[in-house]
């Protein structure tokens, strides 16, 4: 359960967002051909082939049998989208990127709505999410389009002018609010595929995600971002499936478009763009929501699929075929590669190892026995984060600090509820190991001190998810093999069929991309830094 900023004066040294050099541009010269990603959010490797093997005549099923498997691969921790996302156009991972989820916290930043910087505490929550949007309640996010939800492909494809700036995080050097594209520390494959004079698009849920622009602020030529979390008659566009699939609708429609040679809206003939693609929330859905439409959500007790799931898998698959057969009938599917991965999976697959945690208590009793502790003190906790992960931004930084919510927790038991809210006992806060401090930051692989980096972080026992209410089932965010297992497919004219079973990662995506357009993978910063290696196969 996501919880919001603590607020608390802390006392630290400033750290600055970190300059990025500029990147020498891709010596090859762009060719005809086109690189289509897909992410199916929440999507498993054992989903896609339990799926194929049920449907062998289906559009997933062709894109396997004709393309290159990556059967062992898995996302970046912690498995949330916007470091799941970054990984897959970076080439990185949060040590790279800086990008740890879409909610976070910064030591070196100031409060959004900071004027007088010279005398301000830094420390700041900084929250990428719908709450940027000039209207959260909006599917155009507040551009203020006529005829929505349905005439939101009129949406512009410069979401930045929909965040509201009095909602960001302050540089306490500029004293200038940072936009999601400035807090990313590494380039983009769009940034690279620009420079190399080729068109760039993207679909995604928030307009939060012009992070994708990169730090150049510009590698996105048409990003069509409708707001996922805006009412609608029931909630919002993922408290009912079939809301959710019609979400996903709009952005499928926009990649047509852009198949056809037209911007999203069709309004504008521009080109098929050499770099474009969307994810998808269907799956995600499905797999959260208890129930959905009539049809129990979630898996089997075998682990299996169960109604709901398998009735998106099959939504998403017809999807997938739409964009094959624009693309056969665009005659670019000689020169189109499809790359299916998800920015992460969920957690848990077997309904009867769920255990719902209410996080409050546990963090306020941690911020009660602080207080007490420590007469005089404020909260411990500055920020926290937790979905089936713990992630905690800490007040106090010490080790002694730290050192006290990791053994505060680690003692911490109580009770929450199974798969059908019956009471299920808890031990240790849920967690099955905990690293504070230093350790933490080790664990990242970042030096202790890091502004950005979590000061606990809590890796959760099999099957639990912090939250409140009975209102979802699995999660993401976390270390879990379920929250980390996805799948990986490159499929496309120059691949032959393959299966290949050793271990890679997502950030192989990004310059897997950039070899398919004949660019250079190291102009990526992270691919440098983390000597990211193009997938192995046909295409390599």
């Amino acid at each position: 359960m996501r919880r919001k900023l603590r607020y608390a004066a802390i006392a630290g040294a400033v750290g600055l967002l970190g300059c990025v050099a500029a990147v020498p541009a891709a010596q090859a010269g762009p060719r005809t051909g086109h690189v289509l990603l897909l992410s199916v959010d929440g999507l498993h490797q054992s989903d896609l082939a339990w799926y194929v093997a049920h449907h062998p005549g289906s559009a997933l099923a062709t894109l396997v049998r004709k393309g290159d498997e990556y059967t062992n691969a898995k996302t970046p921790v912690p498995s949330d989208s916007f470091p799941g996302m970054v990984a897959q156009l970076t080439g990185g991972n949060p040590a790279s990127t800086g990008i740890y989820y879409d909610d976070t916290y910064n030591h070196a930043l100031l409060p959004a709505g900071t004027t007088d910087c010279k005398n301000a505490t830094p420390g700041a929550e900084v929250d990428y999410t719908e709450d940027l949007d000039k209207n959260q309640n909006s599917i155009d996010a507040g551009q203020g389009l006529p005829g929505l939800p349905n005439g939101v492909l009129a949406m512009t494809g410069t979401p930045r002018t929909l965040i509201n700036p009095a909602k960001l995080p302050v540089d306490p050097v500029t004293c200038q609010p940072v936009y999601p594209y400035q807090y990313l520390k590494v380039n983009t494959v769009f940034e690279v595929a620009r420079q190399a004079g080729l068109r760039t698009a993207w679909s995604d849920k928030h307009p939060a995600y012009d992070l994708l622009n990169g730090p150049s602020g510009t590698g996105i030529q048409d990003l069509f971002t409708p707001e996922i979390n805006s009412q609608t008659a029931g909630g919002d566009w993922t408290t009912d499936n079939a809301d959710t699939r019609t979400y996903d609708g709009y952005k499928v429609q926009a990649v047509l478009n852009e198949i056809d040679g037209y911007d999203h809206s069709r309004a504008t003939q521009v080109g098929t763009p050499a770099v474009f693609g969307m994810n998808f929330q269907t799956v995600s859905t499905a797999q959260k929501l208890p129930t959905s439409d009539g049809k129990q959500g979630g898996y089997l007790a075998d682990g299996t699929p169960g109604p709901l799931l398998s009735d998106a898998l099959d939504w998403v698959d017809q999807r997938v075929a739409a964009m094959v057969g624009e693309l056969r009938k665009q005659h670019l599917d000689t020169t189109t590669t499809i790359i299916l991965s998800a920015k992460h999976g969920q957690s848990p697959i077997r309904p009867s190892a769920l255990t719902r945690i209410d996080d409050g208590p546990l963090l306020d009793g941690l911020d009660n026995a602080w207080r007490a502790a420590h007469p005089g003190a404020g909260d411990l906790v500055a920020h926290s984060l937790d979905d089936d992960a713990m992630l905690l931004w800490l007040n106090d930084r010490s080790p002694a600090a730290t050192a006290f919510a990791r053994d505060y927790l680690l003692a911490q038991s109580g009770t929450g509820n199974d798969i059908n809210g019956n009471p299920k006992a808890f031990t240790h806060s849920g967690l099955q190991t905990a690293y504070a401090g230093a350790d933490a930051a080790h664990y990242f692989g970042v030096a202790p001190g890091d502004p950005r980096v979590p000061d606990f972080v809590g890796i959760v026992q099999n099957g639990v998810v912090y939250t409140g209410g009975q209102g979802k089932i699995a999660e993401h965010g976390g270390a879990a093999p379920d929250d980390r297992d996805v799948p990986l497919v490159v499929s496309g004219p120059q691949t032959g069929h393959q299966t290949v079973s050793s271990p890679v990662e997502t950030t192989q995506i990004a310059p897997t991309i950039l070899a398919l357009l004949d660019l250079d993978p190291s102009a990526l910063q992270a691919v440098r830094i983390e000597h990211t290696a193009v997938l192995p196969g046909s295409q390599d």
